[in-house]
């Protein structure tokens, strides 16, 4: 298969699990099960890229210029995006599932999920902050 069928793959099938999780309040613990199931498929196809197209180079983890060797594959590159999709969209059900548990209004976790999505570490950081603001004006224990 091409990498570029794969990325397509890979990256619609999380805009679908993202999609689920905005919705979420329809039917939230379906929706989040939705979501976890395509990380999990996502999860998945980064195992089986790991045996397909890794593209041995020089690189390595130990320094930056490895790191940047590693991912001067085009295969690398997608094993990577990979990872960043299913990572942030499990995130991202983790919160609206958190959110749910608090009782914070799933409009304010909307912004959270976006900035996970683009952002990763930032929309989770957004999100322990809404969670910390919400539960101190409803009286509720932050952690």
């Amino acid at each position: 298969m091409q990498l570029e069928t794969i990325f397509q793959l890979c990256q619609n099938g999380a805009m679908v699990g993202w999609l689920a999780l905005v919705v979420a309040p329809l039917a939230r613990e379906r929706l989040i099960m939705a979501a976890r199931g395509v990380a999990l498929i996502l999860a998945l196809a980064y195992l089986i890229q790991f045996f397909t197209i890794t593209e041995m180079t020089e690189g390595g983890f130990s320094s930056l210029a490895g790191i940047v060797a590693l991912f001067s594959k085009a295969g690398n590159v997608m094993m990577g995006w990979t990872h960043y999709l299913a990572f942030d969209l499990f995130v991202g059900s983790w919160e609206v599932e958190d959110a749910g548990r608090r009782g914070v209004p799933h409009w304010l976790v909307i912004p959270c999920l976006f900035f996970t999505l683009m952002l990763g570490p930032i929309g989770l950081l957004l999100y322990f902050a809404v969670r910390m603001v919400h539960g101190r004006l409803a009286g509720q224990s932050s952690i």
